[in-house]
């Protein structure tokens, strides 16, 4: 059977304590054969706990892990089928690329022209062939970063774990590998798997996003789907730059009354006449409201011009921090009253739980 339809990795009811801490809290989740998947979230959300685990790095407190179908708790990180990617390159100082690529295969006592085959071939996917014999102090940190990403594609491996592998580089070389890796996921077609903190990193390059906080998942879907309808608050917040606005608000009679000042709210299943709660509404779908649009009052504090639009930064109703983007050509000094608007298809509704009201 063909790879793509096999290396798939199942989470069932995974747990991961240290002493007393609790880390990670009944984790299920399904990757099918041939996904790029990330998983993102804060600082201290588990996500890079989570990818040890299935490494075999870390041993699972509870539940129990698949990959390929075959359960895989227990077993060595050598015969898991996998190769991992650190944020840290991990090269060997005093060898070449070629002998850095292919040491694992060395070590396993593979026959050399296996070793000199798989590193060949490597190279070629990585553009790495005319630096085989340089060593890793020869090279930028961008060629550094293949050079790692080369010496787990020479084992392999059904599944690619990536562990923030671009988080050492400068900004410039982080959209070349993001790139790359794109490029390298498209030829090989194996599972990635794949640690970020950067949701850029995550909506750019994912088939799925799984994103976490304290230990647990709070959605799991596409990057369109998150972007465009999340569960909850956080995930509504953490997802998308700038980030979604949260206006506080009340609804009545199909109106969200926020301040002094009422926008028409979005449909909903069932009515909720007298309730708080929060509207989020991405900068990108708040407009200069036109006449005898329905709007609200903002106060320009900051503007910045990005060369393609103009971020507004202010409040509305004087207290309510709020960002819109702005068309390129728009310009309010500081101190600014704006009137704005938005539809609303394009509110999403939290109770006070910051769960979503549909």
């Amino acid at each position: 059977m063909d790879r793509i339809d096999t290396a798939g990795l199942r989470l069932n009811r995974v747990h991961k304590s240290f002493g007393h801490h609790e880390v990670l809290k009944d984790i299920n989740l399904d990757i099918r054969g041939g996904e790029f998947v990330v998983f993102v979230g804060p600082s201290g959300c588990g996500k890079s706990t989570l990818l040890r685990l299935i490494a075999g790095l870390e041993e699972v407190s509870a539940g129990d892990i698949e990959i390929s179908g075959r359960d895989v708790t227990d077993t060595d990180p050598s015969e898991r089928g996998i190769a991992m990617v650190f944020q840290t390159y991990a090269l060997y100082p005093h060898m070449s690329v070629s002998e850095n690529m292919g040491f694992g295969l060395k070590v396993a006592r593979r026959p050399r022209s296996e070793i000199e085959q798989k590193v060949r071939s490597a190279a070629d996917i990585l553009q790495l062939t005319s630096y085989l014999d340089r060593r890793p102090g020869q090279l930028s940190g961008g060629q550094r970063q293949r050079v790692a990403i080369g010496r787990a594609i020479v084992r392999d491996p059904d599944v690619f774990l990536f562990d923030e592998p671009l988080s050492n580089l400068d900004a410039e070389l982080r959209v070349e590998m993001r790139i790359e890796i794109a490029r390298l996921h498209r030829q090989l077609g194996n599972t990635m798997i794949y640690v970020t903190h950067d949701q850029t990193e995550a909506m750019t390059l994912a088939d799925k996003i799984v994103v976490l906080r304290a230990g647990r998942i709070e959605q799991v879907g596409s990057p369109v789907e998150l972007y465009d309808d999340p569960d909850n608050a956080f995930v509504a917040g953490f997802i998308g730059s700038p980030k979604m606005n949260f206006l506080e608000t009340e609804l009545s009679g199909g109106m969200l009354k926020i301040g002094n000042q009422s926008l028409p709210a979005p449909v909903l299943k069932a009515a909720r006449n007298g309730v708080k709660a929060r509207v989020g509404i991405r900068p990108e779908h708040l407009r200069l409201a036109g006449a005898g649009d329905p709007c609200l009052p903002f106060r320009v504090n900051f503007s910045e011009f990005h060369g393609g639009v103009t971020y507004l930064y202010g409040d509305v109703d004087g207290t309510q921090p709020c960002t819109i983007t702005a068309d390129r050509n728009v310009t309010a000094p500081a101190g600014t009253i704006l009137q704005i608007t938005a539809d609303p298809g394009e509110m999403r509704i939290f109770d006070q739980d910051d769960k979503r009201i549909r």
